[in-house]
């Protein structure tokens, strides 16, 4: 998918040298569209024999019995230590007990900032507790005045509230993952913490469209802090001015207490063998080709994409670059979000009530029961299946 597809195929010549009987065709897709397509492949039993599939997507797949199994696989694979793994992101991968898809390159969500505004606001060193980073954000703010901001937070974004619940402990769903657990304590001091920084004028109220301008805003120094992914190493290097080349890096998030970092989430894509491919030996050892630590430094060359194999951080490149590294600390201390199909949904509902709280439409109490009654409704058809499944 997405630039992936375009690259994948420097490797794939590799894998066909490898096994000259096999031939691989590389279909590229749009990551926009490749949920869709995914699901009309599989309606209309088209689907591809090895596929890349978001980590959030695998729940809905197995529901639909569309993912083959690999523990088996797995365990005759002479070269896997699962050890080898980040173990929040190999856990995305296993569904009620059985694993499904390999991981192929990994991301989390860390925070980016100006690190020269940071240093003149009187923190040198990245935040590692809340209560820092709320002095420092507020410190930012004092020096950078009423026109400017801390942080961007953009409100569609449902990642940073659900990021901040879960550094608190707090679990999104309850009773089997049946009902919303949105007014529980943790998640409500959580939110609680999320609106503040809008409160008190840290974060633009107005930041989901300032994205269209998310670097030129950036380097002026409409914010000075933003919470991403890896993806963005490679886009604020080729974005931002010369000049700032040396005044910007990346951290991994703060914790609520102690315990840095705080836990982020376990994202980034996995490789999945189609349950109905009629050549799922030879799809196999694309999979396996494509684990090789060596694959994942080449992999990461071409795209910028994390590998998903400890082994391949070996690579001297990886240690070199200060703003990388900061995301294998952050991959140490990743989580999941609930794997159940209806993730997808439940995420748009808290973008939908996070705003409306933001916008000063709902109070925090109004926004979190509304958020769980909705999230309830969602869940009512698995509620249901368990029902009738006797669970």
């Amino acid at each position: 998918m997405g630039r992936e597809g375009e690259e994948v195929q420097q490797l794939v010549l590799e894998f066909e040298r490898r096994h000259p009987e096999v031939h691989v065709r590389v279909q590229q897709i749009p990551w926009g569209a490749a949920h869709e397509k995914l699901l009309t492949a599989y309606v209309g039993g088209a689907m591809p024999d090895v596929f890349q599939a978001g980590n959030t997507w695998l729940p809905e797949l197995v529901a639909l019995g569309a993912l083959e199994p690999l523990d088996e696989r797995l365990a005759r694979w002479p070269t896997l230590d699962r050890g080898d793994y980040f173990p929040g992101i190999l856990d995305t991968n296993v569904i009620e007990g059985a694993t499904y898809a390999v991981p192929w390159y990994v991301d989390t969500r860390l925070l980016f900032y100006r690190s020269d505004v940071l240093a003149d606001a009187g923190s040198p060193e990245p935040p590692r507790t809340w209560t820092a980073w709320t002095d420092a954000m507020m410190r930012v703010k004092e020096r950078v005045g009423p026109e400017r901001y801390a942080i961007l937070l953009p409100l569609r974004e449902w990642q940073p509230p659900v990021i901040l619940a879960l550094q608190r402990g707090g679990s999104l769903l309850r009773d089997g993952d049946r009902y919303g657990n949105f007014q529980s304590p943790p998640v409500r001091a959580a939110f609680e913490f999320y609106l503040d920084l809008f409160r008190r004028g840290l974060a633009p109220r107005a930041g989901d469209t300032a994205l269209a301008n998310l670097y030129q805003d950036f380097a002026r120094g409409y914010f000075s802090l933003y919470i991403s992914g890896p993806w963005n190493i490679g886009e604020f290097a080729r974005r931002l001015p010369a000049d700032l080349a040396d005044r910007w890096t990346t951290a991994p998030l703060p914790a609520p207490g102690d315990g840095y970092p705080g836990v982020s989430l376990a994202g980034g894509a996995s490789l999945a063998i189609s349950r109905g491919s009629g050549r799922k030996d030879a799809a196999w050892e694309l999979v396996e080709f494509l684990s090789e630590p060596a694959q994942q430094v080449r992999f990461y060359r071409l795209t910028g994409d994390l590998p998903a194999r400890k082994a391949a951080w070996a690579d001297e490149r990886l240690p070199r670059d200060r703003r990388a590294r900061a995301f294998w600390i952050q991959l140490q201390s990743v989580q999941s979000t609930p794997k159940i199909p209806e993730w997808e949904r439940i995420a748009a509902k808290v973008s939908q009530y996070s705003e409306a709280a933001i916008r000063g439409n709902l109070t925090i109490d109004q926004a979190l029961a509304g958020l769980e009654r909705d999230v309830d409704n969602v869940l009512e058809k698995r509620r249901w299946l368990m029902r009738a499944a006797g669970r």
